[in-house]
Parts: C-alpha cells; structure tokens; sequence
C-alpha cells in the first residue's frame, strides 16, 4: 500500500513540525481527514492550542473541532509520523543573508525519529537547491538512512496569506513535487485532500522552490518601482494616487500602489534568491535595487515627516508624533521584521517624540522585539499623525478625528492612500506617498 492509501486508512500519521501562521492551519485542516501530530519548540503555544486557541489569532476557536490532531512540544511524540510537513520560519540575518537555523533545526527533530519509507514535504520558502542540498543531508545523517531510497522528500511551497478569508489554504492552488514519480504522485494526492483549489504538480523539487521564491520576489520589484515612483512624484508636486488612477485605466496596467514593504515574505524571500545568484557568480541588479528602494521607505518616511514639522515653524525637539499601526500589515497581529520600526527610529533621531497605537500588536512582543513600547491609546497633542497600517479601526475614521489630536494643526501622514480625501482639510496638511 502507497503512503497516500496509508494515510487515508489512518494506518500512519501525518505530523505538521511549525505550528505558525502556515503551519497551524495545515495541521487543523488535514486533521479533518488524517490523524495529526502538530508539533511546535515552544511550548506555551502548544498549550495554547491544546485549548483551541490560535496563537496567531488567525483562526477561531471553531476550527478546532472536530479535529483528529494531537499537540505536542516533545519530540518523542513523533516517532509514529511517517507523512512529515516541515512549515518553519526562513528568516534573515542582519547582513540580509538567509538565516536557516530554525529550517536546520526542524531537519534535525525530523532525522532523529525518521523511518524507512517516511516522506518528509518542506512548505518553507527557501532558495532552489535548499531542499536537497542543505536539509536533505541533515536527515541523512540523523536517521541512518539514504535519501530516495529509504525515504522521500517533496516540496510544496505555503501561499497562505496572513489576515487574508477569502484566499486561504483550501482556495489556492497548490504547487508540489517529489524526489520521485511515486513521491510527487502521493504527495499531490495527499494534498488534494485538503485543497478544492487543485494542485499544480511541478516538475521538480527545484521548480517547485523557484516558482515560491519568483512570486514574492516579483511583488517586491513591482511595489519598489512604484515607491520609487512616488519619490519622484513628490518632488513634482504631484500625488501618487491621482497619477496612478489615471494609469489604471488602461487594460493591462499592473496595479501596484506604494507602501512599507515588511513581514516575513515579500520584504525576506528576495534575499534568498540574491544569495543563491551570487553563489553562482552573478548579482541580481534589478532584484537588489528593488530590496534597497523598499527597504529606505519607513526612513524616507520619516525624514518627510520632520521636514514638514520643520516647515510649519514648530521647534522638532518639543514636537510629537502618533504613528497609527505597528504590524507589518493589516488586520494581523504579526510583527515581524515590520518596517514601521523604521519609521519611528528616523523619527526619533531628530528627538521627536513618539507615541505608537495598535489594536492588534502584542504590547509585550513589540517592546521585546523592538525595545518601545506601544500606547492603549493616543495621548496627544501631536505635531504629525502617520496612519502606517490600514487596520479596519483604522478606516473611515472623521476628519475631526485627526483634527482633535492635532489641535494646533499638522500632518496627517497617509502612507496607504486611505484618506486621500483630506488633500483639501483647511485645518491640517495632508502627504501620502
């Protein structure tokens, strides 16, 4: 009997190793089906989850029941999965070089309890090559056991979008592959019994990497080109959005607006790929000028925003600013390498003072991710507001309500374009990018 048939008897287990924003969501849905292991290093989210709570804040408590999956911090728990999904974080480093020790780290659990004829599925976005050059061994090595003949790998990149309802695990279409014909068949079969949306079977293992590393990277060149823009407009005296409005309206023009570019996919997976290239000796130029253009936006942010307090008459060292959001996108309670944080440093090297709110941002892990601490409420009089993030408290907001917390006028900076119709507010100055 195939691994596939295996499963679906329920003679072996499936077990999801990262239980994150990818992982978590994988396990549950699987474990509608299969019987599931979900194992994650931390062990106040496993308990957590033991009591249907997300987290990540992603998923409600009801998608919890029913669900044949059993939490587990100990590896030891692990040694009847035969069917593994590794969904870690692939960070980077400060020299923006690819950070692979939590994916080492999860090979590491998976080889030591690896058995003949186990399947282990990378979801994690890596560079091409990852997979079966730097994980592969690893397993190897643990478990005794020699690739392809032994066991069997595949890779099946995530695509889930945090905050996202509409696009979710079941509703995209899955990219996969094996290290075989057989693997690939069984792991595509495994995977359309979770996703309504198909998947797509790749030729490689390889394909399958570089087709998850393209998409986030595509994104961020086309969103640097569009900040770049936007300085540009700037200095014209022109709004982004009016010029982009205008350009939308014919059929085939990419509609991509300006903005912070964080999170721990568009604004990290491009550095995998630059890695990889320069390893085959050639420098990504246009990929690496995009990285740096969206990576000086929260500074370009908040030079702007001094500037114009500056404009106003008002003394920069008894100013004070309120920056709205601190997630690195909206309606998430995700911080991670969010690019707000660049705004606020800018800010505060001309000794402004910075209050920052946000409904959804964990006051305990900014401050320890960040070192500052977030505000339960604005505490005004400011100089500026930044509306950095689009949460929904966020939208639709009066114009009263800005005008309130700067009494004594300023700007309201609208970095997503959400209050473009404030352009002609007598009583404060609008800028977006």
């Amino acid at each position: 009997m195939d691994m596939y048939n295996k499963l679906i008897a329920k003679e072996v287990k499936l077990g999801v190793i990262g239980l994150g924003y990818v992982g978590l969501p994988i396990a549950l849905e699987f474990a509608k089906k299969l019987k599931v292991v979900g194992f994650d290093i931390n062990q106040d989210r496993v308990e957590l989850m033991r009591n249907n709570i997300d987290p990540s804040k992603e998923l409600d408590a009801s998608e919890f029941e029913g669900a044949d999956i059993f939490f587990t911090s100990d590896p030891e728990d692990l040694n009847d999965v035969s069917f593994f999904i590794i969904a870690v974080p692939t960070p980077i480093d400060e020299s923006n070089l690819p950070n692979l020790k939590p994916l080492i780290g999860a090979s590491t659990t998976v080889g030591k309890v690896l058995s003949k004829g186990d399947y282990v599925v990378y979801e994690s976005t890596v560079y091409p090559g990852c997979t079966e050059e730097d994980c592969v061994p690893v397993l190897e090595e643990l478990s005794g056991l020699k690739y392809n003949e032994d066991f069997k790998v595949g890779y099946s990149p995530e695509r889930i979008n945090p905050g996202d309802k509409e696009h979710t695990l079941s509703s995209i279409v899955k990219v996969s592959s094996g290290s075989c014909s057989v693997s690939a068949e069984n792991i595509a079969k495994t995977y359309e019994l979770v996703v309504e949306a198909g998947v797509h079977r790749a030729s490689s293992i390889m394909v399958a990497e570089a087709a998850k590393i393209i998409e986030n990277t595509q994104r961020d060149v086309n969103i640097a080109l569009v900040n770049e823009l936007s300085i540009i407009f700037n200095r014209l005296g022109i709004n982004t959005y009016d010029v982009l409005t205008a350009a939308g309206t014919k059929w085939n023009f990419l509609k991509f607006f300006p903005g912070l570019v964080g999170g721990h996919c568009i604004g990290v997976d491009p550095y995998y790929l630059t890695h990889k290239a320069k390893q085959t000796g050639y420098h990504a130029k246009i990929i690496n000028s995009g990285r740096y253009v969206n990576d000086s936006m929260g500074f370009y942010v908040g030079k702007q925003t001094v500037k114009k307090i500056i404009a106003q008459g008002k003394r920069v060292m008894d100013s004070k600013v309120l920056i709205m959001g601190a997630t690195f996108k909206e309606d998430v309670s995700d911080i991670r390498n969010s690019k707000v944080i660049d705004v606020i440093r800018e800010i505060e090297s001309f000794s402004v003072a910075v209050d920052v709110v946000d409904p959804y941002a964990d006051p305990n892990e900014v401050n320890q991710e960040y070192g500052y601490k977030t505000k339960n409420g604005p505490e005004g009089p400011y100089d500026a507001v930044i509306v950095a993030v689009n949460h929904s408290e966020y939208k639709d907001l009066p114009e009263e309500f800005f005008e309130k917390l700067m009494p004594n006028g300023g700007i309201l900076v609208d970095i997503k374009g959400g209050y473009k119709n404030m352009e002609n507010n007598k009583k404060l100055e609008y800028w977006s990018l």
